[in-house]
């Protein structure tokens, strides 16, 4: 595998870090969506545009260099490869938009920083539902864990990423519903 493939299928080295590397490796995407947030991006090209590329790079990564991480760390699906996680917690924020027009949309009175404070704890609600998805395999990320090489180390973790996003709307609306002032 080459110098480059080793940093990206470890996501720059996050797949190293111990407790967890998994979960170190879900973090580089919340941290890009919550300075978005901060810079008031939500829903913007710019916001789609960053998590997709994080998601894009970080799958091809799994795909091109899978299959010399198995060798190189002498197993499938390696814990030291995380650009899984990295390319599954992106696909998971681009549903936070979704929870931003529920926060918008809501009848409690909205100011900006409050809209901003609402959408970084839905950052660390989507970390913790993406964390727990990819922990738990759902189906059908169980079976899919059996593709060869880097099919096998990304696809399940692709597939969580959409159930905690999924999740995170339904609990946005949930809440939203459950607020609502009549």
């Amino acid at each position: 595998m080459t110098p480059l493939g080793r940093r990206l299928v470890t996501s720059f080295g996050l797949g190293f870090m111990r407790p967890a590397p998994g979960t170190w490796g879900s973090l580089p995407p919340c941290a890009a969506a919550a300075v978005l947030v901060l810079l008031d991006q939500v829903g913007t090209p710019l916001w789609y545009g960053v998590l997709v590329a994080f998601a894009l790079v970080f799958s091809w990564a799994c795909v091109r260099f899978g299959d010399g991480a198995e060798v190189e760390f002498g197993r499938k699906d390696p814990s030291q490869v995380v650009a899984d996680e990295t390319a599954g917690m992106a696909v998971t924020l681009l549903f936070l938009p979704h929870v931003w027009l529920v926060v918008a949309g809501s009848t409690v009175e909205q100011s900006r920083w409050k809209t901003g404070a609402v959408m970084i704890v839905a950052i660390g609600v989507a970390f913790i539902l993406f964390r727990i998805a990819d922990i738990l395999k759902l189906p059908p990320a169980n079976g899919l864990q059996k593709l060869k090489g880097g099919w096998g180390i990304l696809v399940d973790d692709l597939v969580a990423g959409v159930q905690a996003g999924i999740v995170l709307v339904g609990l946005c609306w949930l809440w939203q519903s459950q607020n609502r002032v009549i």
